[in-house]
């Protein structure tokens, strides 16, 4: 089958792929929007989950192709397996998101409710957090995403199209803590489940290469436009104690570095919006309220019907202020905003100040890094990318942080202050913070 997508031009999916793409798991997807509530600031931003996921797996594809090109598999079963395995990983890397955004995770029940069997064995050979281990923390989507996989309807319909594939061996390349059961991603005593997992999640993935430029599109932003095709056709592999890592000829670091900043600058100008914030804001106040009516069930049955359309039409019927003021399109206005490398006082200041003079406000803060790489899990860290020179054989590979100045220069993080006022009061707010200086 082929597909038509604005970003990638024609895209092939596999008789394997058609069956999970028509599946009701799958096709959840077209009622959660990549964005979330991104669209209010930019009205095209209205993509969803679905079609991204489906460019993930493109890419991934392209991606693998490009990698091993030159390597000399067993036998071309063996190529076709590892591939589809990627492909179908990437495909379902986000099939377990919750309605409109990460806020929603607020109201996931604990994960011990959606009892995961495959969490019952972790990896031995990582460093792992107590996290990784606790049944007692709350779910977050990607919990839902192995449950889904591993668990659901869906589990039957990958065991039934895929003979030689396992839905467990899709999920270790989603989740990188989770313990392979067997040698499914051993190949002439080279362990390929490294390099697979990375090009599904890790500073160099494929969901960040497809999720900058297609969000970027519809945004109608030239931000997150990188160099896709240089990029892929300069990535490769660095063998570790027969484990394979993904790796970057060094040709291609100036690209690496556009691919980190417009990661950053989209944070920055988009998915950080003060719209956008706002409405986020809103939202948790709603789901944190002592009479929010909503929660997201553990039945993995009734999850397929949360979706951004179900969360709308809840807001819409409850009485609760601030779900009445999300459905009505009623925000909060923003009165300051502050952009800094640092801590300021100011606008808990103000907040206070306003806030005695009878004014409602919601102080909102954002944080972003050039990079995940400062702040990442252990199990993270234990999965470098390398940078290697094709013309230097003589040169030794080497992590790709210790190879670009980018990683320093942007180490600090750089944070949004807002200051939200209600709209009813925001000519007198602001005419108090002009005439007291604040």
């Amino acid at each position: 089958m082929e597909l038509r997508d604005p970003i990638h031009g024609s895209i092939n999916i596999t008789d394997v792929e058609k069956e999970v793409i028509d599946s009701l798991v799958f096709q959840r997807l077209r009622a959660i929007k990549q964005l979330g509530f991104s669209e209010l600031s930019f009205p095209g931003a209205t993509h969803n989950r679905m079609i991204h996921s489906i460019g993930v797996s493109h890419l991934a594809g392209r991606t693998f192709n490009q990698i091993f090109q030159n390597f000399e598999f067993p036998n071309n079963s063996t190529f076709l397996r590892l591939q589809q395995t990627l492909r179908l990983a990437a495909l379902l890397h986000d099939v377990g998101h919750g309605p409109l955004s990460h806020t929603t995770e607020e109201v996931m029940p604990r994960l011990k409710d959606l009892n995961i069997a495959a969490y019952n064995k972790k990896r031995t050979d990582l460093v792992l957090t107590e996290r990784h281990y606790t049944l007692d923390r709350q779910a977050n989507h990607e919990d839902y995403t192995i449950k889904f996989i591993t668990d659901s309807s869906l589990t039957p319909i990958l065991k039934s199209i895929c003979s030689d594939i396992e839905p467990i061996h899709i999920a270790c390349l989603i989740d990188k803590t989770l313990a392979c059961p067997d040698d499914f991603f051993k190949v002439k005593n080279l362990d390929f489940r490294s390099i697979l997992s990375q090009i599904v999640s890790s500073e160099l993935d494929c969901d960040r290469m497809d999720y900058l430029e297609r969000d970027a599109y519809f945004c109608g932003t030239n931000y997150g436009r990188v160099e896709l095709s240089w990029l892929i056709a300069n990535l490769t592999y660095h063998i570790v104690d027969d484990n394979l890592y993904l790796a970057l000829n060094r040709r291609a670091l100036y690209a690496f570095d556009d691919f980190l900043l417009a990661r950053h600058h989209m944070h920055l100008m988009v998915y950080f919006h003060h719209k956008s914030i706002i409405y986020e804001e809103m939202l948790n106040l709603y789901l944190t309220s002592e009479d929010c009516e909503f929660y997201l069930p553990s039945s993995i049955d009734e999850y397929i019907r949360c979706t951004d359309y179900a969360l709308y039409q809840h807001l819409d019927k409850v009485k609760n202020p601030w779900a009445q003021r999300i459905a009505q399109r009623n925000p909060y206005k923003v009165l300051f905003e502050l952009h800094t490398t640092h801590e300021d006082p100011r606008p808990v200041q103000m907040k206070k100040f306003l806030e005695n003079e009878g004014i409602k406000t919601i102080l909102a803060g954002t944080m972003a890094r050039l990079s995940k790489y400062h702040t990442a899990a252990p199990e993270e860290k234990s999965f470098p990318i390398f940078v290697v020179d094709q013309y230097d054989r003589l040169a030794k590979p080497y992590p790709i942080e210790e190879s670009t100045e980018i990683f320093h220069k942007y180490e600090e993080i750089r944070r949004i202050e807002r200051l939200y006022v209600e709209p009813e009061s925001y000519d007198l707010a602001e005419k108090i913070i002009i005439d007291k200086k604040l």
